[in-house]
């Protein structure tokens, strides 16, 4: 695969306000001789790499690690075991702890269900009963409604015939020492260990889970492998291709099946990603194409069918809503049971339940869910909601709506004053443009071409109308470059441009500079990185929307984002989201239509902060309506460049944000105090 500094770009533009667009045609040394050049806002010019240091480093409370270790002691500090558990489960408040308890390997889920009653299940009335019987002694053949439920209370105060453990994993997880089970590996904790007493009652009901699961997961087995023969060779090289590509084309997840863990992310990796290329010896869905099915461990048996199943209900990205759960096919079955019931919400033909946890029926429930979504998405606002802590995204239907119209009249308001438009809501703005789009082509105010403008002060209202700490906006620079590569099909072009070809408009509010050590400089270096970061994405999407063409094949990609999200602490994991205190954040990607191709996540428009109160589900759909407003500019800026009137866009480079934030030239000190928002205008 190839990455995002293949080839050269265009030069940096060097005015201070960025419109002097690309430069001509430069010489190989000279082009390797800018690209040795800072392109940090407060480094312009200097070489590259010659700091004496770093000019900021992480804090000491920052990123998973230290998140981990906070909630560790608070969880040591607990009054209480059950209190303790509380706050693992929940990792303080970052996560749901329905994620948490679907992490949970079949040992330690049994442990959870005896000792506290906790389990991810739904309908746990038959097994319940039947557990409680054998715990109490009472024959297996007693009805559900006849036998008393464990007294969890009662077992407590018994005498404890074992002490066991609960503890956190560095991966995030809950881990639990039950009976028969040796001590925790200490190596893997993040601290020490609770200990956790076992009641006689208790550990009864724990084997009878533990024996009822095995039963359970016998008899799925058996089904996925038959299943699986029954595909043939030539079936099960599809669906490991199929897998792999998936597992290539979305952003990384972690999956485990009890405590083996599959992952494309960081420590060790085992699936086609970043890391491991397709065909990698180390990549699991690789090896198993050179072996007969009946040297497949049982792990990767249940692998291969719920990647499988999740793919056929929503594509590649359905993948990341099991990120950090257990891939068993009872959790995938439940997986989709949620989707059915909130598909089912929106009006049209219901989706049938699956018949049975069989995988033909499974399967067949997933196919249904995937043309469902299709009709769905028609009607109402999908989204997803990503809990960064642990990288899980759950799919969502929208249903807030208060005060998304008064944000929408209030950014209509505020554009209405600064462009050439007319109207009170956003679509009304788009109307308007649409009317009479010529304008998108013309200088505007500072900007050298009014979609510029355009973008450049509505990123800078919804920042403001959504007290984020930064909003930006990303796209293509050169559209009369991009329908030029279409008409000719030089699909390789279009993949060879590297990230300079693209753009990112950042604007931070005023505000934001107290989460930089109150330095204007240090946040003009923050945006930049955020725009420099944006353009990047921008690279990665595009050519996932181009045809399969060899060098399109070749090239690292993403499948390109259709549905908006909203998260909730992405600074753990993520670098850049760590360095830069990204918290809360809403992403809103659109499609653009350019010579008659759609390119799905061609722009979105993105809000975050760094600390205070997380965004809400009206936000998101206020920001979606905001976000759609500048796609559709970009289109009829795409309709002009066809018509004859080329549209590019010049500004937004490293200058440009120094400039605009600061409020000086490129290569001087920034001023103490924070630069009027929105300078130049």
């Amino acid at each position: 695969m190839t990455g995002p500094a293949a080839t050269s770009g265009p030069a940096e533009t060097s005015g201070p306000t960025g419109t002097n667009g690309p430069a001509e045609r430069e010489s190989r040394r000279a082009a390797n001789a800018r690209k040795r050049l800072s392109r940090r806002p407060s480094r312009l010019g200097t070489a590259a790499g010659t700091a004496p240091g770093p000019d900021r480093t992480r804090e000491p409370g920052a990123g998973f690690p230290a998140l981990l270790e906070r909630v560790w002691q608070r969880a040591r500090t607990a009054p209480d075991l059950r209190a303790s558990l509380d706050i693992l489960l929940g990792l303080d408040g970052h996560v749901p702890p329905q994620v948490q308890l679907r992490a949970l390997s079949t040992t330690e889920e049994a442990a959870l269900h005896a000792l506290w009653g906790l389990t991810w299940r739904e309908d746990t009335t038959t097994d319940t009963a039947t557990v409680t019987a054998t715990a109490t002694g009472e024959s297996e053949s007693v009805s559900a409604g006849a036998v008393p439920a464990l007294d969890l209370n009662e077992a407590a105060a018994e005498e404890p015939v074992f002490v066991g453990e609960l503890a956190l994993a560095t991966t995030g997880r809950i881990v639990l020492r039950g009976p028969a089970q040796g001590p925790l590996d200490r190596r893997h904790l993040v601290g020490g260990v609770l200990r956790v007493p076992w009641s006689l009652q208790a550990a009864r009901a724990h084997h009878a889970h533990l024996s009822r699961a095995a039963a359970r997961t016998a008899r799925t087995l058996a089904d996925c492998r038959a299943w699986l023969e029954r595909q043939g060779e030539k079936g099960r090289d599809e669906l490991l291709e199929q897998a792999k590509e998936a597992a290539l084309r979305t952003a990384p997840f972690v999956l485990y099946q009890e405590h083996r863990q599959y992952t494309n992310f960081r420590e060790q990796n085992s699936l086609t990603g970043k890391t491991l290329w397709p065909g990698h010896p180390d990549c699991v869905l690789s090896s198993l194409q050179q072996l007969p099915l009946e040297l497949w461990s049982d792990h990767d048996v249940q692998l291969v069918i719920g990647l499988t199943l999740l793919i056929r209900s929503a594509g590649a990205g359905r993948v990341e809503e099991a990120n950090g759960t257990q891939l068993s096919i009872d959790h995938v079955a439940a997986m989709l049971e949620r989707i059915r019931h909130s598909y089912n919400s929106v009006p049209g033909e219901p989706v049938a339940p699956a018949a049975s946890h069989g995988v033909e029926d499974l399967k067949t429930l997933a196919e249904a869910l995937g043309a469902r979504r299709r009709q769905v998405i028609r009607q109402v606002p999908l989204y997803r909601e990503i809990h960064g802590t642990l990288m899980h995204k759950v799919e969502r239907i929208a249903a807030g709506t208060d005060g998304v119209r008064r944000r929408d009249e209030e950014l209509s308001r505020r554009l209405a004053a600064r462009l050439p438009l007319a109207g009170t809501t956003l679509d009304e703005l788009g109307h308007s443009a649409a009317a009479d789009p010529a304008w998108l082509a013309r200088p505007h105010g500072s900007h050298a071409t009014g979609l510029e403008a355009l973008v450049h002060e509505s990123v800078t209202a919804i920042a403001d109308v959504f007290a984020a700490d930064f909003a930006m906006s990303r796209g293509m620079r050169s559209l009369p470059a991009l329908i030029k590569a279409l008409r000719a099909e030089s699909w390789a072009e279009i993949c060879g441009w590297d990230i300079t070809h693209y753009f990112c408009c950042v604007v931070p509010r005023p505000q934001a500079r107290a989460h930089f050590g109150d330095s204007v400089e240090a946040m003009a270096d923050a945006a930049w990185a955020m725009s420099s970061r944006m353009q990047y994405n921008s690279w990665h999407f595009v050519p996932g929307n181009l045809p399969r063409h060899p060098a399109v094949v070749a090239r690292d990609h993403f499948v390109p984002p259709t549905i908006p999200d909203i998260a909730f602490f992405s600074d753990q994991h993520h670098h850049g989201h760590v360095s830069n205190q990204v918290r809360f954040s809403i992403r809103s990607p659109q499609p653009v239509e350019v010579a008659g191709r759609t390119f799905n996540g061609f722009v979105d428009l993105r809000l975050l902060r760094c600390a205070g109160a997380p965004f809400t589900e009206p936000d998101l759909l206020a920001a979606h309506r905001a976000s759609r407003f500048i796609a559709r500019a970009t289109t009829l800026a795409a309709e002009l460049t066809l018509a004859g009137t080329p549209v590019e866009v010049t500004a937004f480079d490293a200058p440009w944000h120094w400039h605009t934030i600061t409020g000086t030239p490129p290569g001087t000190d920034g001023p103490t105090a924070p630069a009027p928002q929105g300078v130049p205008r």
